[in-house]
């Protein structure tokens, strides 16, 4: 008999009560829709912040937000400055008619800056070259001049304001042989944001209509396919609920609804299709429709569960990283998770209950389908391949993941910047003109803080000089002058970095920290802050942190499946073979996006070095999935072992049993995370090969090969448990269910 609280309990009363629980869910769907649409917008954040352990780019900040609070400057802390260029093809900064432009296109700026939003105008302050006299915001061939736009708010703020100012500057664009643009903080967050929805859009669309067509295939039914698509949609609907809740404690990224949709797409598909897929075979020999159902949760509910707890379980290591990106991606794939376990195990039932044999409504007949699992059929050949020569099967998928893995020794992490954007971006172009004629470090200075009890004392002032002195013979940096505060306690250098690119940036911040500062044994305490400061601390948190949240996953994964397999050699397996496998993808990665293989063929943008969060965050999600199907063909496995005690029997059943529902659950997940892959922004190309790759290797190789030729070598010893771990609960599979006396035929309607 099936325990009070076991997913067969559970699936029995949601069948029981369809129209209740059906009911339930699109109540707090619709609430929840309602909530999103209030309070998303102030949960979600495009600023990326340190939660704790603050570092030294933090600290510099801090101290200039607390000491430096010139209102309406470019120091108050409150306030985002925006670079304006205006360069003319045929005209300088000395004729009357390229003045007139300037002062007509600043005047437009402080009319639409006048607007007040919370009380305090958009823009606080204009700068220009014919105010200042300051040759520094001209080039030397004097057809372009920089000035400055200070935005009043943070850059979430900024980024709200901000199109009204873009408009200007656009319809200033290209008139009179004019060009203007305006970068800064605020337009590359504004950009980035924009790309990263379109990127939603792409992937989200490839997504459903592949996985509908695959689902399609997989069931061969019109009636059943559309079920796991709605599944996912209120996977997705639930999350996003959630997270605009826990947004108004603790703000997220925006990246997080990326995240959502695309894990929500992933496991709100994949867990539905197996239940729904089980409660279509369980019809077909002939149980009632609600018992169907229960025999359903009794098995791949119960599967689905446990798939769902590891993925919670290697991702949960994230939300220990004090940074608000890797919180934000790891919360957003547990939400994900956690809501696509809770529609398949309570609405799914009940759909199922009201939809009954309609699920087979519509068939698609589709020659050959039905031979792949059954005697001659493809995956019968496999399987009888791989387990007649285990040894070479072995041999042989190992050695090609290892074989994948080696490109990973070259993997470098770091953070690319506007270098991969392309000139269609109004930013981009603006961006290149201010690195020719001027410096890209104007856009976010590089700011070496002084903190002493008099900053203007000899002994300061003197290792300040040598400092200076030492990054004047190095081209890299720009000349910067000291600029100390009203109580004389803390001096800052803003100090501009002239990098092409974000990597030679980092370089520049580290020779400061690690050669130039302490050479000029300055008599204070000197932080390097700013946004290059800021990402060299944030890649040095991912590497810190990455053995950590390792040895985290793995060991909670091995505790988990060693309870649900009641075994120790299954999790040693597991674990062995999945670092294989995510060993395998950081080297295709590295191989693709790197050593640029094939990047121009596929698409993809080559770079230095993978974006600093992929690695941290790809180990966590990819062992998550790895083992998703790993627990799902295991627990086909074991069920057939206690049934029957025969190993080699019970592996070649588990692997044809599920071959059909785990290969179109990987094309589907390869499917939607290859959507990801086409977007625009480098990471999430990164992000979505990676993940499909990962996916790919699992259900082909680590399933297909290593699974099956692995178990049939330890024979009997796959479940051997000591016999010290006998206090262990039991949590396999339920061998039997409960069923009704009577049984229905499989087809018909109810």
């Amino acid at each position: 008999m099936a325990s009070r609280y076991s997913t067969e309990t559970m699936a029995r009363y949601c069948a029981e009560r369809p129209k209740r629980m059906t009911g339930i869910w699109l109540a707090i769907l619709l609430v929840g829709v309602l909530v999103i649409g209030t309070l998303c917008s102030s949960a979600i954040t495009s600023s990326d912040s340190f939660l704790r352990d603050i570092p030294e780019s933090e600290v510099a900040q801090d101290l200039i937000d607390e000491r430096f609070a010139a209102p309406g400057s470019v120091d108050e802390p409150e306030t985002v400055s925006e670079i304006l260029i205006v360069r003319s093809s045929d005209l300088t900064v000395d004729d009357p008619a390229y003045r007139e432009r300037i002062e007509t296109l600043h005047a437009a700026i402080n009319e639409e800056g006048a607007r007040q939003v919370g009380g305090a105008p958009v823009v606080t302050n204009t700068v220009n070259y014919y105010v200042t006299n300051d040759e520094g915001l001209v080039s030397d061939d004097r057809s372009t001049t920089i000035g400055y736009v200070v935005m009043a708010g943070d850059v979430d703020q900024v980024i709200d304001n901000l199109p009204p100012i873009h408009e200007i500057v656009h319809d200033a664009d290209g008139v009179d042989g004019f060009e203007v643009y305006l970068v800064g903080n605020g337009s590359f967050s504004s950009t980035f944001n924009e790309i990263a929805e379109n990127d939603l859009v792409t992937g989200e669309g490839i997504g459903v209509i592949v996985a509908l067509l695959i689902l399609v295939l997989v069931f061969r039914s019109l009636g059943a396919a559309p079920i796991p698509i709605f599944l996912a949609i209120v996977t997705i609907i639930m999350a996003i609920f959630a997270t605009s809740l826990i947004g108004q404690v603790q703000p997220v990224s925006f990246f997080i609804i990326n995240m959502i949709t695309m894990i929500g797409l992933a496991v709100g598909i994949d867990y539905s299709l197996f239940i729904v897929g089980r409660y279509r075979e369980e019809r077909s020999k002939g149980l009632e429709k609600v018992d169907a159902i229960a025999r359903a949760g009794a098995t791949a509910s119960r599967s689905v569960f446990f798939s769902g707890l590891t993925v919670v379980v290697a991702l949960v290591g994230m939300l220990a990283v004090p940074a608000s990106i890797y919180f934000s991606l790891g919360l957003g794939a547990i939400l994900a998770a956690v809501m696509a376990v809770l529609a398949a195990m309570t609405l799914l039932p009940a759909i199922l209950s009201l939809v009954g044999d309609k699920v087979n409504a519509v068939r698609i007949p589709i020659p050959g389908a039905n031979r792949g699992n059954k005697e001659g059929g493809f995956w019968h050949s496999v399987t009888r391949l791989v387990m007649a020569h285990p040894v070479l099967g072995l041999v042989f998928s190992a050695g090609l993941l290892i074989l994948f893995a080696v490109p990973a020794l070259n993997l470098k992490t770091g953070a690319a910047g506007l270098e991969i954007l392309s000139e269609d971006h109004a930013v981009k172009r603006g961006f290149n003109i201010l690195t020719e004629d001027f410096s890209s470090g104007l856009v976010e200075t590089t700011d070496i803080v002084i903190d002493a009890p008099n900053v203007n004392s000899a002994a300061v002032l003197a290792g300040i000089s040598r400092l200076q002195d030492r990054l004047a013979t190095d081209d890299r940096f720009s000349p910067a002058e000291l600029v100390v505060n009203d109580a004389g306690n803390l001096g800052r250098l803003a100090l501009p970095i002239n990098a092409a690119t974000n990597e030679e940036g980092f370089k520049a911040v580290r020779t400061l920290r690690s050669d130039y500062i302490p050479d000029a044994a300055i008599p204070a305490d000197v932080y390097v802050g700013g946004a290059g400061a800021s990402n060299v601390d944030f890649i040095s948190l991912g590497d810190t942190w990455l053995p950590y949240v390792v040895v985290f996953v793995l060991a909670m994964s091995f505790i988990l499946l060693t309870a649900v397999f009641r075994s120790l050699v299954v999790p040693i397996k597991a674990i062995i073979m999945n670092l294989l496998s995510v060993g395998a993808t950081y080297g295709l990665m590295t191989l693709v996006f790197i050593e640029g293989f094939g990047a121009d063929l596929l698409g993809f943008t080559e770079v230095d070095a993978i974006d600093s969060w992929i690695p941290l965050f790809l180990f966590s999600v990819l062992f998550g999935l790895s083992m998703d199907y790993h627990v799902i063909l295991l627990s086909r496995i074991r069920e057939h072992f206690d049934e029957t005690g025969n190993n080699e029997e019970s592996v070649a059943f588990g692997l044809q049993s599920t071959a059909g529902m785990i290969t179109g659950a990987a094309i589907i997940m390869v499917a939607v995370f290859l959507g990801f892959a086409l977007a625009e922004l480098a990471m999430f190309q990164q992000m979505g090969f990676g993940l499909a790759v990962a996916v790919f290797l699992d259900a082909t190789i680590v399933r297909s090969v290593l699974v099956p030729a692995s178990m049939k070598l330890l024979g009997d010893r796959n479940w051997y448990l000591p016999g010290f771990l006998d206090w262990l609960p039991d949590l396999r599979v339920e061998g039997s269910t409960t069923v009704s006396p009577d049984r229905a035929p499989a087809e018909g309607g109810d």
